[in-house]
C-alpha cells in the first residue's frame, strides 16, 4: 500500500468547497503573465473549446504548463516502485496534472477539491486506474474475453467497467490493452486478445467504443487508454520489458492494426510502450508518437507513459535524466507517469534551449482538451457521486452479466466419448490447488475487484447441483512447491499457501477420492501471480507437482476431467494425450465458479474459440497460425531431411488458433463465392451452410482466411478476414455470408504503400484456422 502525507490524508478527509473555472469562462483567479503566448493554431473542430483553452493557457506560468504534464500516483495499490511524494505540496503549486490509484467518490471527491480550491487557476486533475477486465465487477482476463469472439458481449463488459468505473470516481482507465502477443512465455499475453491482428482491431474497436461511449460528457463514460504503443507484445524471449525489433513490414502488416483501428474508434489517450523501437525507446521514439500516430494516423488525444518510462530510458543508454526528458517531449509525449522528470527538468532545458516552450504548450493543451472533453471545466466533480456509486457497483445486473461474459470466453479443448457435460448425479472427486481457490478467480490486475466476492470452482459446483451430486475434495498438490518461486509471487499479493505434507501424502489423499468417486475433476493451473505483468515463465507448462497428480488420477482408470485455470498458453501434450476432457476456463472473473460450473454440468454449450495457439512443448515457441511460408516446407515425410522441421516434435501445434469443441457437432458444407475473377475495386460474396448435426442447440464461430499466393513480399499461409458467432437450434442449418472488400485484400507492400495486387488468391471457411475448406479466386 502506498503512503500518503499527513497533509494529504488529511484533505482525503475533510471536504473543501467548490470554485471552479467554468466551460466558455474563464478562471476568476488573478492573471499572471505566462512566459511565453499559450499557441492559438490548434487543429481541433471545436471552436469552443480552442476559445476556452487559449484563454486558460494564456493565464498559465511555464512552471503552471509543465504541472499539467505530471501524472502522480495517489492511491491504495502497488503498481510500480516508486510512490510519489508530497502531493499535496506539488498539487497546491499547480505541478499536478492526474493522479492515479486513487479512486471511491469521497477519497476523489475530497482530492478534486483540494486541487480545485488550492491552485492558482482552479484547473482540475483527471483521475486514471488499471481497470483492465472489470472495475469491481471482473470478467475474464482480456485473453479470455477473446477467446468469446463476441464483440457485443465485449463491449459490454467495457461498458459495465466505465459505469462502475465512473461511480467510482475515475475518468481515465488504462486500458484496452491491444499488443499483439505470439509467444505465451510473456506474461502480459493475458490482458490482450491474442495472436491475430485482423481480430484484435474488432476487439480494441469494441472495448473503445464500450468505455467512451457516444460522448465522454457523460458521467458514465471514461476515456480509454490504448496500451502500449507499441510492439510491446514482440519482447524477445517473451520475457517482459525486453527489446523488440522487427521489420517495417511485419510491423504494419502484422503489429500495427490493432492499434490504429483504436485510434479509428476516437481512442482518448494512448500509453507509451516499455520496449525499444528501431533502437529508440517507444517513449522517446519521434517517428512512433508524431510520425506515425499523429501524422499518419491523425491521432489528437494525449500521450502518456508507463510507469517511470522516461526515467527507463536511461538504463537503455538514451542519456542523463535530463536528455531523455527532452527527448521525451520532442518525441510526442505529453505526460510523465510517476517518475517526474517533466517537472525536475523542462523549465531549464526551455532555458538552454533543448525544448521550447511551444513544445510544452502543444503537450498542455492536449490535457486541458481531454479534461474538457471529460466535462471537467463544467464540473469537476461529476464522478464523485457516493449515492450513485452504490447504486451502481456489482449490481445483480452486472453480476449476471459476469457470469453470461464468462460460460461464452471458456473453450472445450477435448471431450473424448462425450464425458461433459457431467451427469448431475452420483459423485465427484473434486481435487486440485485451484478447486477452492477464490483469489485466483479474478486473475492478475484485477486492481479494484475484491476476490473474496468472487466464486470458486467448489462454490460453483454446489451452487449449480446442490445436493445432487456427492462432492469429495482433496488438494492433491501445491500450485508451487519452489520456496523462492513461492516467495516471489507472494511479496507481491500472491496469497499462496503451503501445504506443508509431502507431495507423496497429498498425491495419495487425492487417489484415494479418486477411487471413491465416479468422476474426476482436477481444477489445476497458475496462481494468478504466475501471468500479467513482470510475470514471464521460460516453462509453461503446469508448475509445481501439479502434472504427476495427474499422471496418478490417470492410474485410478476413473473418467479424468481438467478444469484449466491460467493466464497464458501451456504446453499440454500429456494431458490432451491422457485426460478425457479438457476445459479452459482461463481467469474468469467474480462469477468464475458459478460459470465453470454451468458449463460442467451442460447449461451452458461451451462456444470458445482460441485466439492463441497452444503449442506442444515451449520449445516450439513462439508460434502462430499466420506464419510465412518457408522455401524449405515440411511436408510430413519422415526421412525428409533437409526441410523446416523439428527432429524431436512435430511443427503442428497441439492446438490450433480459432479451435474449440462444443457439446454438439457443427457440419460445413464447401464455401461458395460469387466470382472467381474480380476486379480491384469489386467485393466477392462467400456463402457456406452450417448445420448442427448434434444433439444440442448450440453456438459455432465461423472463421474466414484468405491466402495471397503470390506478392510482391512474401505473404502469410493464412490470414483472418472474417468471422461470424450464430446460434443454431440442434437440427438446423443457417447459411453464412461473408463480403471480401478490397480493402481485405491489401497489405502493405516494402515501400510500405498499403495496396491490393492483381493476382491469385484462396479463401478458406472453417471453425478454425486448420480445419477449413477452400475455393480460389483471381484478382485482375
Amino acid at each position: 500500500m502506498k503512503k500518503l502525507s499527513t497533509a494529504l490524508i488529511f484533505f482525503l478527509c475533510v471536504g473543501c468547497s467548490q470554485n471552479v473555472p467554468q466551460q466558455g469562462t474563464t478562471s476568476s483567479a488573478p492573471a499572471t503573465t505566462a512566459t511565453a503566448p499559450a499557441q492559438e493554431a490548434t487543429t481541433s473542430k471545436n471552436p469552443e473549446m480552442d476559445r476556452f483553452i487559449n484563454d486558460l493557457m494564456a493565464k498559465m506560468t511555464l512552471q503552471e504548463k509543465i504541472g499539467q504534464l505530471n501524472l502522480l500516483a495517489v492511491g491504495f495499490d502497488v503498481t510500480g516502485p516508486v510512490v510519489s511524494k508530497n502531493v499535496d505540496e506539488k498539487i497546491r503549486s499547480g505541478q499536478v496534472g492526474g493522479v492515479f490509484n486513487t479512486f471511491t467518490p469521497v477519497a476523489a471527491r475530497k482530492l478534486q477539491e483540494f486541487a480545485v480550491n488550492n491552485t492558482r487557476l482552479k484547473i482540475p486533475l483527471l483521475f486514471g486506474y488499471d481497470v483492465i477486465h472489470g472495475h469491481r465487477t471482473i470478467f475474464p482476463i482480456p485473453l479470455g474475453l477473446s477467446t468469446s469472439w463476441d464483440m457485443d458481449m465485449i463491449e459490454r463488459s467495457a461498458r459495465i467497467a466505465a459505469e462502475e468505473a465512473s461511480a467510482d470516481g475515475l475518468n481515465w482507465v488504462f486500458s484496452p490493452m491491444v499488443d499483439i502477443a505470439r509467444d505465451p512465455r510473456w506474461g502480459r499475453i493475458a490482458e490482450g486478445a491474442g495472436e491475430d491482428p485482423y481480430l484484435g482491431s474488432q476487439v480494441a474497436k469494441a472495448m473503445v467504443r464500450g468505455y467512451q461511449g457516444d460522448d465522454l460528457t457523460q458521467n458514465n463514460t471514461v476515456m480509454a487508454c490504448l496500451k502500449h504503443f507499441a510492439l510491446y507484445g514482440a519482447a524477445e524471449a517473451g520475457r517482459d520489458y525486453g527489446t523488440t525489433d522487427m521489420s517495417l513490414q511485419r510491423m504494419y502488416n502484422e503489429y500495427l492494426p490493432p492499434y490504429k483501428a483504436a485510434i479509428e474508434a476516437n481512442v482518448g489517450s494512448v500509453m507509451t510502450s516499455f520496449n525499444e523501437i528501431n533502437g529508440i525507446p517507444a517513449t522517446g521514439n519521434k517517428w512512433l508518437l508524431t510520425e506515425l500516430l499523429r501524422d499518419k494516423w491523425g491521432f489528437d488525444g494525449f500521450v502518456v507513459t508507463d510507469y517511470t518510462a522516461i526515467n527507463e530510458m536511461i538504463p537503455h543508454g538514451m542519456g542523463t535524466e535530463a536528455e531523455v526528458g527532452a527527448l521525451a517531449l520532442k518525441a510526442g509525449t505529453d505526460m510523465d507517469m510517476v517518475g517526474e522528470v517533466f517537472l525536475k527538468h523542462l523549465d531549464q532545458a526551455v532555458k538552454e534551449g533543448k525544448v521550447t516552450e511551444a513544445d510544452i504548450n502543444t503537450a498542455c493543451r492536449r490535457i486541458l482538451e481531454a479534461k474538457y472533453k471529460l466535462g471537467l471545466f463544467q464540473d469537476p466533480y461529476r464522478y464523485t457521486d457516493d449515492n450513485r456509486a452504490t447504486a451502481t457497483i456489482m449490481k445483480p445486473e452486472f453480476i449476471d452479466a459476469s457470469r453470461e461474459i464468462a460460460r461464452k470466453s471458456m473453450v472445450l479443448l477435448k471431450n473424448k466419448n462425450n464425458v461433459l457435460p457431467l451427469k448431475q448425479s452420483g459423485s465427484i472427486a473434486l481435487i486440485g490447488p485451484l478447486a477452492k481457490s477464490q483469489r485466483d478467480m479474478i486473475g492478475n490486475w484485477s486492481a479494484a475487484g475484491d476476490w473474496k466476492k468472487a466464486v470458486s470452482v467448489e462454490e460453483g459446483i454446489r451452487n449449480v447441483v446442490g445436493n445432487k451430486v456427492k462432492i469429495n475434495y482433496a488438494k492433491g498438490a501445491n500450485i508451487a512447491d519452489d520456496a523462492q518461486m513461492l516467495k516471489r509471487l507472494n511479496a507481491h499479493g500472491g496469497q499462496l499457501d503451503l501445504d506443508t505434507r509431502t507431495s507423496e501424502a497429498m498425491i495419495q489423499e487425492a487417489v484415494k477420492v479418486a477411487r471413491a468417486s465416479d468422476v474426476i475433476v482436477a481444477v489445476v493451473g497458475e496462481s494468478q501471480g504466475m501471468s500479467g505483468e513482470a510475470a514471464s515463465r521460460a516453462d509453461i507448462t503446469l508448475p509445481g507437482q501439479q502434472l504427476e497428480l495427474l499422471k496418478a488420477l490417470k492410474k485410478t482408470g476413473k473418467p479424468l476431467v481438467l478444469v484449466l485455470i491460467n493466464g497464458r498458453p501451456l504446453a499440454l501434450k500429456w494431458e490432451e494425450e491422457n485426460a478425457d476432457a479438457i476445459l479452459e476456463t482461463w481467469f474468469a472473473g467474480t462469477q468464475a465458479g458459478n460459470a465453470t460450473a454451468d458449463v460442467l454440468f451442460g447449461n451452458y454449450n461451451p462456444s470458445g474459440k482460441l485466439t492463441t495457439t497452444f503449442p506442444q512443448v515451449v520449445g516450439q515457441v513462439p508460434l502462430f497460425y499466420n506464419h510465412k511460408n518457408t522455401g524449405r516446407p515440411y511436408g510430413g515425410q519422415l526421412l525428409d531431411k533437409y526441410k523446416s522441421r523439428y527432429l524431436d516434435v512435430e511443427n503442428e501445434p497441439l492446438y490450433p488458433f480459432g479451435y474449440g469443441l462444443s457439446y454438439t457437432t457443427f457440419n460445413y458444407s464447401k464455401p461458395q463465392i460469387s466470382k472467381t475473377t474480380i476486379s480491384p475495386t469489386e467485393s466477392l460474396e462467400v456463402k457456406v451452410d452450417v448445420s448442427n448435426t448434434g444433439n444440442y442447440d448450440g453456438e459455432e464461430v465461423v472463421q474466414l482466411y484468405i491466402q495471397d499466393l503470390v506478392g510482391s513480399i512474401t505473404r502469410p499461409v493464412k490470414e483472418l478476414k472474417g468471422f461470424r458467432k450464430i446460434a443454431l437450434k440442434k437440427g438446423e442449418t443457417q447459411t453464412v455470408t461473408f463480403t471480401l472488400k478490397p480493402e481485405d485484400l491489401k497489405f502493405y507492400n516494402y515501400q510500405l504503400e498499403h495496396v491490393l495486387e492483381p493476382g491469385d488468391f484462396k479463401v478458406y471457411v472453417g471453425p478454425n484456422s486448420r480445419d477449413v475448406q477452400e475455393q480460389s479466386f483471381k484478382v485482375q
